[in-house]
């Protein structure tokens, strides 16, 4: 009798899954290329807007242009040099106006101070006598006047602004003052501020006196300033 052995049956299920495919060596996947090219771009919109940012910093600071006119007259037999030097902005002043500070290119005398013709002086209609170290009105008005001074207290120290004009030849008037009294062994420091409002007249000076300018203490060229505007 013979034996009919079943044959071995094997079903394969076309429906089981299949082993994942590993990424081949330097493939990316597709969300990691996207957020690379977003980061690019943001990284190159910033740069730019440095780079335009650079540009109008560059172009104001060192592209606009400063207009300024010279010209000179002769007051009394001293050279005046009258100055109109235009501002940061494009709007020059109404009336006449000065703003003078200190600076290493002065020289002062004994009790008059001097004023520097290269820290960016503001003269608008009025003049600056390097001689005489005086402001000069050029235009009739009511002006107020101030002074500031930054000085070394040893002493007696006074400040004051004064005027030599063509009503009373020969002589200053004074138009303010301040005192200030300390020991001779006073090692401190101290300002002095005047501001006041005069009439003044046409070819009027007016300059700043102190009692000692060797007491004058400087750093910076804004410590020490003098000028005048037209009300």
């Amino acid at each position: 009798m013979v034996k009919h052995e079943n044959p071995n049956v094997y079903v394969v299920d076309s429906r089981a899954n299949r082993p994942p495919v590993l990424p081949r060596l330097g493939q990316r996947p597709r969300r990691a290329g996207a957020a690379q090219t977003l980061l690019f771009l943001l990284v190159s919109v910033a740069l730019c807007g440095m780079t335009i940012e650079a540009c109008f910093i560059y172009r104001l600071y060192f592209l606009e242009p400063a207009a300024s006119a010279s010209s000179s007259r002769i007051t009394g037999g001293d050279d005046v040099t009258s100055t109109t030097k235009r501002p940061s902005y494009d709007v020059l002043p109404s009336k006449p106006v000065a703003h003078l500070t200190g600076g290493n290119d002065v020289v002062h005398g004994q009790q008059i101070l001097a004023w520097s013709m290269i820290a960016e002086p503001i003269l608008h209609e009025m003049g600056y006598s390097d001689s005489d170290r005086s402001l000069i009105i050029q235009k009739e008005g009511y002006y107020y006047v101030y002074s500031k001074v930054f000085f070394l207290e040893k002493g007696t120290f006074y400040h004051s602004v004064e005027m030599n004009t063509g009503m009373y030849p020969g002589k200053s008037m004074i138009l303010q003052r301040s005192r200030k009294y300390s020991s001779r062994k006073s090692k401190g420091r101290s300002n002095s501020y005047l501001g006041g409002v005069f009439h003044l007249y046409k070819d009027d000076a007016l300059f700043v006196k102190v009692s000692n300018t060797s007491k004058i203490q400087q750093h910076k060229s804004f410590e020490n300033y003098f000028g005048a505007y037209m009300i």
